[in-house]
């Protein structure tokens, strides 16, 4: 659609006062309004809150025109100076009343465009702001979405090598145990006691809530079993000590091989 077919079918949409409409206020309440849209707003606060005073005037003097209009009828046969001066006075504050009225029905005719007009920028400010925030929302998950992608990764990684390294201990303990009998382990257990032997569930889980064997297999580990979402609410720190623990497995395994 062009810009002049676009601006057409806008100017034949009749929108309602968005300032009056609290969920037009929600759409602004994690980022707050920017400042093109505060304006708008209180730009056409304004123009609503002097229709309402200009009408409210306008009944009032209304009001005040026919107690005039009843004092001039009572004094026109009234022949004395003073009825004759109160007689005068009253016809030229009716014509003051007069020309007031004619004002603020001239006013009030054009506030409501005043109105619309402010409306309708404010729209267009607001439609601004709604979709660069879509837009960015939707980058910012394609973002997490990859980073959840890469997380999924390193974690299943990371899931093999600490399996891995408790293998391990498992079998270096084996092999301290046939070289060099309980009697002396056990005397270099209490000495370096800064260790375990087996999978950590074992060693941070009281002995009733162990599970079995199978379970403990961290191999067969599935990741549809791992919360994804508190994965993905990890902060930068996290990714960054998870780069870290890759490039010190990355390290380990040109060690080894060499």
């Amino acid at each position: 659609m062009s810009e002049k077919d676009f601006s057409n079918a806008l100017a034949n949409i009749k929108i309602p006062i968005l300032i009056l409409d609290q969920k037009w206020h929600r759409l602004f309440a994690l980022g707050g309004k920017p400042e093109p849209v505060k304006e708008l707003e209180s730009k056409e606060n304004d123009l609503i809150k002097h229709e309402a005073e200009l009408k409210q005037e306008l009944k009032d003097l209304k009001k005040v025109k026919e107690n005039l209009m009843a004092s001039v009828m009572s004094n026109m046969e009234g022949t004395s100076d003073l009825v004759s001066k109160k007689l005068d006075d009253d016809k030229r504050l009716l014509e003051e009343c007069k020309e007031r009225i004619a004002s603020n029905e001239d006013e009030l005719l054009d506030i409501p465009n005043q109105i619309d007009e402010v409306n309708h920028e404010l729209m267009l400010a607001t439609m601004d702001y709604c979709y660069d925030k879509l837009r960015t929302n939707s980058n910012e998950a394609e973002e997490i979405t990859e980073w959840i992608k890469d997380i999924r990764v390193k974690l299943k990684k990371n899931v093999i090598r600490k399996h891995n390294r408790e293998i391990n201990n498992k079998e270096i303990y084996s092999y301290m145990h046939d070289v060099f009998g309980m009697e002396v382990l056990n005397l270099f257990d209490m000495q370096n006691g800064q260790f375990y032997i087996g999978s950590i569930d074992d060693k941070e889980a009281p002995a009733k809530e162990k599970a079995d064997d199978k379970d403990k297999d961290l191999s067969n580990v599935e990741l549809e079993d791992i919360d994804l979402d508190a994965v993905a609410k990890e902060t930068k720190a996290d990714e960054e000590a998870s780069k870290e623990i890759v490039e010190e497995s990355a390290e380990e395994s040109a060690s080894e091989e060499s």
